[in-house]
């Protein structure tokens, strides 16, 4: 087992349930690894011993403030009292001088006033996703029946404003949005956080029809990019648009995720992004069994720690095949990656992306590379620029 250190759990009490039927979600499919289950609902048994788990490891990491993030599928479908029940349960089990803290990922379109008042009340951080205006964000987040889901959404993000929720606002970029990057960032600035996220699509599918599969960087000439995932070149330039409109009017008041973690970077600060770590393998994904994977991004059988029930969670998350897992982020680099200059600010990115091959013709080079170097090429001068003011003043 390694040092203990602190880390991250996505935690799905629903595991891949949800409402709402995303053309580009790559976690649906997820109910192929549990095929004899019905409810896809984490039992209180589980629920506590993961809790107190989390607890306990995080305090023997020297973690005063314990942050557990729930996520789906969409978890509001479990309903308000069994979250009622998390707060509870978490009070019961924190130990003085700790204090606990939750954030939720939702579509919002459960979120009423009930739902509302308790985010408020126990001050939970809700990420809503949102991918642009009604037409561009009903484009692939259309419930079951195919219906659109934007004015939905709308109401329930209405609720979280009447309540004084704390929000943020997550928008997937893709094939639909990609080239609309001036006309998101304004409209996502009209919803009322200070905080965006901003997370690019790619997906391959088999020949069989599903999504790929583990191991990622597999260079299978049989697996088709989706017709739903963005173009390297289109994520490129919408980075370049939304930074070039956020740089002039926003720093300082629009917080967008990924331009704050490149300032950070450029000062020489560590990524407060896994993807743009050096090493990854600290966040990690709890399903609604109990099962704990290295990552949200590999829930596949091979990349499975174990399971809270049977084992402690903090020696899963210190064992030696985690820090394996995250290591071989640095160590699999290709060597167009190790000498390019741009190397301290991207590290090769997340491994899921690395799908192509380099220009050397080596074998699991990252998908998003041209995003990125067509980025830092032209934000770079103002990232500079910003770092050294940061750091004199």
């Amino acid at each position: 087992m390694t040092q203990p250190r602190a880390f991250h759990v996505m935690t799905k009490p629903i595991g891949p349930r949800c409402n709402i039927d995303c053309s580009y979600c790559y976690y649906l499919e997820k109910e192929k690894l549990y095929p004899s289950e019905k409810k896809f609902r984490m039992p209180d048994a589980v629920l506590e011993t993961y809790i107190r788990g989390l607890i306990a490891a995080e305090v023997k990491a020297g973690v005063r403030d314990v942050l557990f993030a729930w996520q789906g599928g969409e978890p509001t479908m479990l309903g308000l009292p069994y979250f009622e029940k998390i707060v509870a349960l978490q009070k019961q089990l924190c130990p003085e001088g700790v204090t606990i803290s939750n954030s939720l990922q939702t579509n919002g379109i459960l979120v009423d006033d009930d739902w509302a008042a308790f985010f408020a009340r126990e001050k939970f951080l809700i990420g809503i996703s949102i991918d642009g205006p009604r037409e561009v964000h009903d484009r692939y987040r259309r419930d079951r029946a195919g219906r659109a889901t934007f004015a939905a959404v709308m109401k329930g993000l209405e609720m979280l404003q009447r309540h004084g929720v704390e929000y943020n606002i997550l928008t997937t970029v893709h094939r639909a949005n990609a080239g609309k990057g001036k006309e998101i960032y304004k409209f996502l600035r009209t919803l009322g956080t200070q905080h965006l996220q901003f997370i690019p699509i790619v997906e391959r599918r088999a020949p069989s029809g599903d999504l790929a599969g583990a191991p990622q960087v597999d260079d299978d000439p049989e697996n088709h990019v989706t017709d739903w995932s963005v173009q390297p070149r289109a994520y490129g330039k919408f980075l370049c648009d939304v930074f070039d409109i956020w740089q002039r009017q926003d720093i300082g008041k629009i917080f967008v995720q990924f331009f704050e973690n490149q300032v950070g970077m450029w000062m020489g600060q560590p990524a407060s992004l896994c993807v743009f770590a050096e090493t990854c393998g600290n966040a990690l994904a709890l399903e609604h069994n109990g099962d704990l994977y290295t990552c949200d991004h590999y829930v596949y059988p091979e990349y499975r720690l174990g399971n809270v029930m049977d084992r402690d969670l903090g020696e899963m998350a210190w064992s030696a095949q985690a820090e394996t897992f995250g290591n071989d982020k640095r160590d699999t680099l290709t060597a167009q990656c190790q000498r390019c200059q741009f190397r301290f600010a991207c590290n090769g990115g997340c491994p899921k992306h690395r799908i192509l091959r380099s220009k050397d013709g080596e074998a699991g080079h990252n998908y998003f590379c041209e995003s990125y170097t067509m980025f830092f090429r032209h934000a770079g001068p103002k990232l500079r620029e910003m770092a050294a003011t940061l750091a004199v003043g």
